[in-house]
């Protein structure tokens, strides 16, 4: 864990969906460059949480700050821009373009995207395109997806399309990105193939916050660890005191965690 101020901070935190308070005045600090792991039964409010995070949903009260900034009810394109990036826990690729031009797809405000910029910067425009495909070909090395490049990627697996979306996240060279159960439907190689690269970016300085219901991961590789239960904070400490609270076992963990 890094000093300083923390890369992102709620306060006071809620969404109401009518009589529903799917996230009740949640406040939280995720610190720079830690891998944070969010656990909780189905319903506890994880995936809204992240939802309005992220700036797909808007709060109905308290306040999100990252790096610094008020970033309260944002769309998600700004925050992309400013370094917070998320993935889903199904992955959403465009099916039938390839595993490259899903990344290419990706940067942001490429010349090639205006009039004036396809028309009068062809030259600045190849260069970009240069430029964004030596670095989408380096990400998908890195992500061992590399001999996919020109494959559909509606047609490789479901483990290989995680790590296709984690691929495309960081196209957007984030600070932050919001993991949502990064593990789930991937098998065994993959799985570990998955944890490696997020632990060596992690070692790079890039700061996770990783909803994960497979508790041997949380527990192995999350640090610290947050519970919430009907939209609260229930639990912000360390795995090995997640595996000492007896009401936490008992409720979200079960007794086999080791």
């Amino acid at each position: 864990m890094s000093g300083g101020h923390p890369i992102l901070s709620t306060r006071d935190l809620s969404c109401s969906f009518g009589a529903l308070r799917a996230v009740d005045g949640v406040s939280l600090d995720i610190e720079r460059g830690t891998m944070t792991g969010l656990i909780g039964p189905n319903g506890a409010g994880k995936t809204t949480f992240f939802n309005l995070l992220a700036g797909a949903l808007k709060p109905t009260g308290g306040s999100v700050h990252f790096d610094g900034q008020d970033v309260t009810g944002m769309s998600p394109d700004r925050l992309f821009h400013l370094g917070l990036t998320r993935t889903f826990q199904i992955p959403r690729p465009f099916c039938r373009l390839s595993v490259l031009e899903n990344l290419l797809l990706t940067p942001p405000r490429q010349s090639g995207e205006t009039i004036t910029g396809a028309v009068f910067r062809r030259g600045r425009m190849r260069a970009e395109e240069r430029k964004m495909r030596e670095k989408a070909m380096g990400i998908l090395d890195f992500m061992t997806l590399a001999d996919l490049a020109d494959h559909p990627a509606g047609k490789i697996s479901g483990g290989q399309t995680k790590l296709l979306e984690l691929a495309r996240a960081l196209m957007g060279d984030p600070a932050l990105i919001l993991l949502d159960e990064p593990a789930a439907g991937v098998n065994p190689s993959l799985t570990n193939i998955l944890i490696d690269r997020i632990e060596a970016l992690n070692r790079q300085g890039l700061t996770f916050f990783i909803i994960e219901h497979d508790m041997d991961f949380v527990m192995r590789h999350c640090a610290p660890v947050i519970a919430l239960a009907e939209g609260r904070v229930v639990f912000h400490g360390s795995a090995e005191e997640a595996q000492a609270d007896e009401g936490l076992l008992d409720a979200y963990l079960g007794t086999g965690v080791a």
